[in-house]
């Protein structure tokens, strides 16, 4: 009987140890909970402000594709100018990261080009933004265009001076070089300068800073113009502007028909920084 007895007793205190220790242990699990202790992760860079791009076909009105291609206009065959005025897309496999449009037009005075690219640039690191990627993607368009240093006493359109992009996370080396398009009223005359210029390069001696390749400071957030001249006195203007991570490049060249005839610096650059305008101010 007492053996019996004995048995159920070492049992039970048994079960009781084990239910102690069961009961240790889970009360010290609270360190393992997923969900104690952690923190949340760094915010991610906020991304662009655009989402999709326009149709760069669709971009330029009829009215600015007059100015900037007198021929559209002398076309007689009607479906032909159509064409004419509708461009040729640039091939693209997304429409919403990048679009293209060429236009030509001829004439008995010149033939025009004018290219128009819309990209969209997203960036795919966490720790970086889409408009600071943009502003990678600018920068590089910007130093390979070698841009001259501004000459003393130069200075900007705006009566301010130039600064970096704003929200940018570097600073590109030419961004101290800012110089406005408008204003610098004293030099010499475009027509006296094209005609001095024996190389043909707009930044060569006696050319007004005014027209020389620069940055400028009134559009989008941060942009530049080029100007060459090629020795077959072929014009090629190139305005290159970002706004947030939208980047928009234009490229509007002239070859003139008669030999030893130079297209206006002064002109192109006027008609391509009114086109620039218009299409920045589209962006929204």
């Amino acid at each position: 009987m007492q053996r019996k007895a004995y048995v159920p007793g070492v049992a039970v205190l048994l079960a009781a140890l084990l239910a102690a220790c069961t009961g240790g242990s889970g009360s010290g699990g609270r360190a393992a909970d997923p969900k104690a202790g952690s923190t949340t992760s760094a915010a991610a860079p906020q991304p662009g402000k655009y989402r999709t791009l326009a149709d760069a076909c669709s971009a330029v009105s009829h009215d600015t594709l007059d100015a900037l291609l007198p021929g559209l206009t002398r076309i007689t065959d009607q479906e032909q100018r159509d064409r004419a005025y509708q461009g040729e897309a640039a091939l693209t496999y997304n429409n919403d990261r990048r679009s293209g449009c060429r236009w030509k037009a001829e004439s008995t005075d010149a033939t025009d080009h004018l290219f128009v690219d819309f990209e969209r640039v997203v960036s795919y690191d966490n720790a970086v933004s889409d408009d600071n990627a943009a502003h990678q993607v600018y920068s590089t368009k910007e130093q390979a265009a070698n841009l001259p240093e501004p000459s003393a006493g130069s200075s900007s359109g705006s009566g301010s001076p130039a600064s970096p992009a704003p929200g940018s996370g570097s600073v590109s080396p030419s961004s101290s070089a800012s110089v406005s398009a408008a204003g610098a009223g004293g030099g010499p005359t475009p027509s006296a300068s094209a005609s001095g210029s024996p190389s043909g390069s707009p930044s060569a001696t006696g050319t007004p800073a005014d027209l020389q390749p620069r940055t400028l400071d009134d559009l989008g957030d941060e942009a530049f113009i080029d100007d060459q001249l090629s020795t077959a006195q072929q014009r090629t203007v190139t305005v290159v502007f970002r706004t947030s991570n939208v980047i928009v490049t234009i490229e509007y060249d002239e070859q003139p028909a008669a030999p030893g005839t130079t297209p206006s610096s002064k002109d192109m650059q006027d008609k391509a920084r009114k086109l620039a305008g218009q299409l920045a101010g589209s962006l929204g």
